[in-house]
């Protein structure tokens, strides 16, 4: 199943299409808009017009949104549940989803797997450097590390290994994790949701694991602002606040403030020097909000809500 919210008909319609050449019918693919109002919802129609639509006509964020396709399938009899991003795209004659089936089929006990997922450009071309082979929860920058970011691809990160968390870009689930734990929490409207999701699954008993021979290629999205853009820092460091305040610790409190709220101020001078501040202060603002209790909506991310994004 597949999100979008303004993500564009380019990003959209290549993610569809790399999902038809797997060999998957327009009837087992479940498209959730959330309000697109950028042309992308009806490019979606216009060319595959037989595929599962949920039209939310409002953006009521990923997690809610990937909940209702997530509901739709296991309502029409899916064992497991694929989630795709619409800026990522799956190498053509490579398998890639009958791979990740089959690691699931063969040890019960495995929750949810993924494929190691590689930079690509916005035009589709694809690099041999690595965006994420899982993730590990470490409690510092942002909670969580991306295994291998920007390292080059190579045997470290073609390699099957047990993870905390698949990146939510691409991502099976089998019925049974839903069954026992639950779907996405909404109320993180979007980022660190799929974070807290692999905890609540591995705490559950539930293997959580990338599956490295296996690739894919992701684009990030510019609807959130993408990579180190304002938006994104914003909803992260909000939602790491919310994060922590259910599964902190005393020792996982002291690491969240040394590495990533007392880094603040550095990284703020730095940024002054170097570059664009707008996202490490969108980021300082998100960690007051989250600390404040107030939740990512779709109307702080409108444009012109903040002085901070567009």
């Amino acid at each position: 199943m597949v999100v979008n919210w303004n993500g564009g008909a380019r990003d959209n319609l290549r993610c569809l299409r790399s999902l038809k050449v797997e060999g998957l019918d327009e009837s087992r693919i479940v498209v959730v808009d959330n309000g697109s109002e950028d042309g992308s919802r009806e490019a979606i129609d216009a060319a595959f017009p037989d595929l599962l639509r949920i039209d939310h006509g409002a953006n009521l964020g990923f997690g809610e949104a990937a909940n209702a396709g997530a509901r739709l399938a296991l309502e029409r009899g899916a064992s497991a549940v694929v989630f795709i991003n619409n800026d990522l795209w799956l190498p053509e004659g490579e398998g890639t989803l009958v791979r990740l089936a089959r690691a699931l089929d063969e040890e019960r006990t495995l929750g949810m797997v993924g494929p190691r997922v590689l930079i690509g450009d916005a035009d589709g071309g694809e690099t041999d450097r690595v965006w994420c082979a899982g993730g590990r929860l470490d409690f510092r920058q942002n909670l969580s590390t991306l295994l291998g970011f920007n390292e080059p691809d190579g045997a470290p990160w073609n390699t099957t290994r047990d993870v905390d968390y698949v990146v939510g870009c691409a991502l099976v689930v089998r019925r049974a994790v839903f069954e026992e734990v639950g779907f996405f929490t909404a109320e993180y409207f979007a980022y660190v949701e799929d974070v807290e999701f692999g905890l609540r699954a591995r705490e559950a008993g539930w293997g959580v694991r990338v599956i490295g021979e296996v690739r894919a290629f992701h684009a990030p999205s510019t609807a959130t602002g993408g990579g180190y853009g304002a938006r994104r820092k914003w909803m992260q460091a909000l939602n790491s606040v919310h994060f922590m305040r259910q599964y902190g610790t005393p020792t996982r409190w002291l690491k969240f403030g040394l590495y990533d709220v007392a880094t603040l101020p550095p990284l703020l001078v730095w940024r002054t020097l170097t570059g664009d501040l707008r996202p490490a202060l969108a980021k300082a603002k998100g960690l007051w909000d989250g600390f404040r209790g107030r939740r990512v909506t779709a109307e702080a991310l409108r444009p012109g809500a903040s002085r901070l994004w567009r």
